[in-house]
């Protein structure tokens, strides 16, 4: 039995309820319902449910739309670790969720990887932050139940385990629930192409000045990133809560570019299965970044004036910020 029939048989009953039963078999399916919408909650807390209380979901965006980006929510807990595909992301943003860890969010749009993950479940914070995209393609293993209806009316493609149970499997490396991956070429057939990634940033030489800079750790409650720079591959060695970033595929994870984007984090209206709050990184506004490249820490101002709109950086005098080519993290932090 491979993993995706272990998927499968957990949405079947979700699925049956969007029918219109009558008589006997309603009542029966009723109380299948109720069993199978019962909350599967992981070690860090999250709610697996996948779709909302009412079984439906909105069909607005049916399929990709051409140029949507592909963007992938990556447990970051150790017991998800080694992570499989995050190499391949155009762009990696990490953000604070409850108990101060840390969560990923994996974007594609120039290559897919085989498989990406392990998935899990999406925030809040994730469709403001989605917008700056053309309909993106959300995949993700499930959310709080009281988000999954915002979810369902934001402008994107949202994809779980029920809606697309052949793109997912289980693998037998990993405990449940950090085990669960995504083929993406099973949701879409192929790579949009970097005129997808609308994300305002922008790529070339860089500015003049900087401070060399060999290390930079940021720390969230319970997490950390450190980010080293390596002359060989002139790149920048990820490293999670103080243990090198490897993936299943023995590769060492290492962007061109690390952005420290200091945001407000603030409370949201939805908790965990224990009451913890979950935490809300505001990505529209302005305020200070830093952006590491090619060895160096560049000062820099960020602007993003509405959701829709891609994030601008700038140096202090108020020239474009360029990043360097390859893949981008943004790590946010809280300002302060």
């Amino acid at each position: 039995m491979d993993g995706s029939s272990t998927i499968r048989r957990g949405f079947r009953v979700r699925r049956a309820r969007r029918r219109s039963p009558t008589g006997p078999l309603l009542a029966a399916l009723t109380v299948a319902a109720l069993l199978a919408g019962c909350t599967v909650t992981g070690p860090d807390g999250d709610d697996e449910r996948g779709r909302g209380d009412d079984g439906r979901r909105d069909d607005r965006v049916s399929a990709p739309p051409v140029g949507s980006v592909l963007a992938v929510k990556i447990d970051n807990v150790s017991a998800a670790r080694p992570q499989t595909g995050i190499d391949a992301a155009d762009i990696v943003y990490a953000e604070q969720v409850e108990g101060g860890l840390s969560r990923l969010m994996a974007v594609y749009a120039t290559k897919f990887p085989e498989s990406v993950g392990p998935v899990r479940s999406a925030r809040e914070s994730d469709l403001e932050l989605l917008r700056q995209f053309d309909e993106p393609t959300l995949a993700f293993s499930g959310a709080q139940g009281k988000l999954l209806p915002l979810i369902d009316r934001a402008p994107l493609r949202a994809e779980t385990p029920e809606d697309a149970e052949r793109a997912y499997f289980r693998g037998d490396e990993k405990p449940v629930p950090h085990n669960l991956y995504l083929r993406p070429d099973r949701l879409i057939d192929s790579p949009p192409g970097a005129d997808a990634l609308t994300t305002g940033f922008r790529y070339g030489p860089a500015p003049v000045g900087g401070t060399p800079e060999d290390s930079r750790t940021v720390r969230y409650p319970a997490a950390r990133f450190t980010f080293t720079w390596s002359e060989d591959s002139d790149r920048w060695q990820v490293s999670m809560d103080g243990t090198p970033t490897i993936t299943t595929d023995d590769v060492r994870v290492a962007p061109a570019t690390v952005v420290v984007q200091y945001v407000t984090i603030r409370e949201s209206r939805f908790h965990d299965y224990l009451g913890n709050n979950t935490p809300y990184t505001e990505t529209v506004g302005s305020g200070r970044a830093e952006v590491l490249r090619d060895g160096k820490a560049f000062e820099a101002d960020w602007r993003r004036e509405t959701p829709t709109n891609g994030t601008t950086f700038t140096t202090p005098d108020g020239t474009p910020m360029n990043f360097a080519e390859g893949q981008v993290w943004v790590v946010y932090a809280a300002a302060q």
